[in-house]
């Protein structure tokens, strides 16, 4: 089992920033991925920013040149740092883990809303 918290979600003005985190415990193996998701209201989740241990990161188009997603695999813990925030960006936002094991975990969200 892997539990995931996140924290750092708020209420922020267009153009504002934010920087989530979210520390996972448990069985956390070596190899794993882990980022970011987000879902609006009406809308389907959808994947952010993901990150995995040996390095690789992957963004989609619409936050490239504004998030930044980080690891610190010591404290299994993955930061997204948000800048020049859109209203688009308004969502909740879930941390998740996957490992070779075909395990897949997801956090509770934190919730993220910029006000225009």
């Amino acid at each position: 089992q892997v539990q995931l918290v996140e924290s750092g979600g708020g209420l922020v003005q267009v153009g504002g920033s934010l920087r989530l985190s979210c520390a996972a415990s448990g069985t956390i193996l070596s190899i794993n991925l882990m980022g970011w998701y987000r879902q609006a209201p009406g809308k389907e989740r959808e994947s952010v920013a993901l990150t995995h241990t040996v390095g690789s990161t992957n963004y989609r188009d619409s936050v490239k040149g504004r998030f930044t997603i980080s690891r610190d695999n010591a404290k299994n813990t993955v930061y997204l740092e948000m800048n020049n925030l859109k209203p688009e960006d308004t969502g909740v936002y879930y941390c998740t883990y996957s490992d070779g094991t075909g395990a897949h975990y997801w956090g509770k969200g934190t919730v993220v809303t910029v006000s225009s």
